[in-house]
């Protein structure tokens, strides 16, 4: 199992990585999910978020957006699979796992770093800690 640390790391090419490699059979943790950065307006980013939770439909049925850091990340990989609901997709979703912080099991272990290297203005990013709060 890969274990990708998520800390400064932006959350497109961290989905977009992690959902090719889980379709070749890869199976992946990826730790710190709160630390994530997602890069773009602010208020854009929020205004699409809350327009997204807003069209929940009856009290009954989805879809449901979740609100915290781990299924945000999770969510976002999914979009990035194909056919998630069947077949490879749903497969390569399944060998994927998302945490907030670092469990015990993979303190010791040997991570892959995405962090930013990119020179990105502060006014720009945003952590999917934040936007969790929203």
């Amino acid at each position: 199992m890969k274990v990708i640390d998520g800390k400064n790391a932006v959350l497109g090419r961290l989905a977009s990585y992690v959902a090719r490699e889980a379709l070749k059979g890869e199976e992946f943790a990826v730790v710190n999910c709160e630390q994530i950065i997602i890069t773009g307006n602010k208020e854009n980013i929020q205004e699409g978020l809350e327009a997204k939770r807003g069209r929940v439909g009856s009290t009954q049925k989805g879809p449901k957006v979740s609100r915290t850091s781990e299924k945000i990340v999770k969510r976002t990989i999914r979009g990035m699979l194909p056919n998630y609901r069947t077949g490879r997709g749903r497969d390569a979703l399944k060998r994927i796992k998302c945490y907030v912080g670092v469990p015990k099991e993979f303190e010791s272990a040997e991570k892959i770093n995405m962090e930013n290297k990119s020179q990105i203005s502060k006014s720009k990013i945003t952590k999917v800690k934040e936007i969790a709060k929203w």
